[in-house]
């Protein structure tokens, strides 16, 4: 699949500080302590790389984004595209527990049931069943073809413990709010026993911190990574003194834009809502932000996807800027003389200095078209939300799965979940995917969101470090980090 977005790195020439290298790496993830080692399956960022790193499951991903074994050490896909049969690693957990087929298939089943009515059940939703073929054989079998199926089989939510017990590829202890992990020697990870396996071997830290946190304790080298950085904290990272590192910027694939979260008042026309996206000059928008190679869209599905339809495209093309503004412009013109009063509308972003940019920017424009924008103090109660969500996996499915009415904070119709429904039943790729283009076009139709364009996440990177490269999931292994033989 290609890449949507090409963002270019922000590069600091400088030379790599020393660092007290005692043969660990020390990893920041911003995020909150207590979300970084959850035991659920609603995980945040910093625990879903922790949960990677301690659980496995068929599959997972490597530094660049891409799919490799796991617990399976290898698979094949049927001529139709809707089984996929995994041969299992034949090796003991730590508890001596063996491995077999039908206890990963029992994991599997139980995570799947837990993730209904969540937006990744319904990505699940294509999965027929979940069978042990023989002692080693576990066989996946969907309703029809699914694009990124094994790149959603990866998710650590769906990693697997048998028992309680971890899979691997690393164990975690405690010490305090810090993870230490250590991998395991090749054996219990299912493959052949090496000698000397441990040779270089790096333990690896890891730790929850506040954006201002991380990126001072990266400058002065208590951290050789800094994870998860977003739009509201990217100035954060623009602005310090980071003589010893770069900045790294992940072409993200997914969804950026605004929510909108009631019908009430001038948003209770579609054509309204859609007036405030017509009204965003997006390019504009971001270019305070100093990002090279930065791509917008119209759409609420991202373009280049393997399902996307070559009918749909980018939004009011037919139209000049000048023309487009002057569209939005007169919708909002012609409520406020119906409804004898101004369009105001409450808009809610995360904190951060990076907020405050984007605030700035959406203000002034919308302001051009007649609107108020106003920022508001919480989600309960606003008009508009940020949305900034990295994509799991490349498929319109996921698009239109995170505005289902069963998970969406946005205002949602029930007739394009319908037809995703359909799509998911279909046992015909080709009527699946007629019906996603149904669906997203419904959905533009009735402008639950108004898209921008890719998210934005930038991480800090030692010069030294190895193990970590750019991908469009923003997904970032701990275990390659500590260098151990794959």
């Amino acid at each position: 699949m290609r890449s949507l977005f090409l963002f270019a790195s922000l590069t600091l020439l400088s030379a790599c500080a020393l660092r007290d290298d005692d043969g660990a790496i020390d990893v920041a993830i911003i995020g909150e302590n207590e979300e970084l080692f959850s035991g659920g399956l609603r995980l945040s960022y910093g625990a879903q790389h922790v949960r990677a790193a301690t659980s496995q499951g068929l599959v997972r991903l490597e530094t660049g984004g891409e799919v490799v074994p796991a617990i399976a050490e290898r698979w094949i896909v049927t001529d139709d595209g809707a089984s996929y049969i995994f041969r299992i690693r034949e090796f003991d957990l730590p508890d001596g527990t063996r491995l077999t087929a039908q206890s990963v298939r029992d994991s599997l089943r139980r995570s799947i049931s837990r993730l209904g009515g969540t937006s990744m059940g319904y990505d699940l939703a294509k999965i027929r069943d979940v069978r042990a073929l023989t002692g080693r054989v576990i066989e996946i079998r969907l309703k029809s073809p699914m694009p990124g199926f094994l790149q959603l089989l990866a998710q650590p939510e769906l990693s697997l413990q048998i028992d309680a017990v971890p899979t691997g590829p690393m164990s975690m202890a405690r010490e305090d709010d810090v993870g230490l992990l250590n991998a395991l020697p090749p054996e219990a990870r299912g493959l052949p026993a090496r000698p000397n396996w441990d040779e270089d071997i790096q333990q690896v830290r890891v730790s929850a911190a506040d954006a201002q946190t991380a990126s001072d304790g990266f400058n002065d080298g208590r951290f050789d990574l800094v994870l998860g950085g977003r739009i509201e904290n990217l100035p954060i990272a623009e602005t310090g003194a980071l003589t010893r590192g770069t900045v790294r910027l992940d072409s993200t694939i997914g969804s950026f834009g605004l929510d909108i979260l009631n019908t009430e008042g001038f948003l209770a026309l579609p054509q309204n809502r859609e007036a405030l996206a017509m009204g965003i000059d997006r390019e504009a928008l971001i270019q305070p932000f100093n990002i090279a190679g930065w791509v917008s869209t119209t759409r609420l599905v991202s373009p280049g996807l393997p399902d996307e339809s070559e009918l749909l495209g980018e939004r009011w093309t037919n139209l000049t800027d000048e023309e487009r503004i002057q569209t939005a412009r007169a919708r909002v013109s012609q409520w406020q003389t119906a409804n004898d009063g101004p369009v105001r509308l409450l808009l809610f972003l995360p904190e951060g200095a990076g907020s405050d940019i984007l605030f700035e920017g959406l203000a002034g424009q919308l302001e051009q078209i007649g609107v108020q924008l106003v920022r508001s103090e919480d989600i309960e109660g606003a008009d508009l939300a940020l949305r900034d969500r990295v994509a799991r996996y490349g498929g319109a499915r996921w698009f239109l799965n995170q505005f289902n009415c069963e998970v969406s904070r946005a205002i949602c119709s029930e007739d394009v979940d319908f037809l995703v429904q359909l799509a998911v039943d279909s046992s015909n790729p080709e009527e699946a995917r007629s019906y996603l283009i149904e669906a997203e076009t419904a959905l533009t139709a009735y402008n639950p969101y108004i898209p921008l364009g890719a998210p934005i996440r930038w991480s800090l990177v030692r010069g030294d470090i190895e193990g970590f490269v750019e991908n469009p999931w923003n997904v970032h292994p701990l275990f390659p980090l500590s260098r151990a033989p794959i």
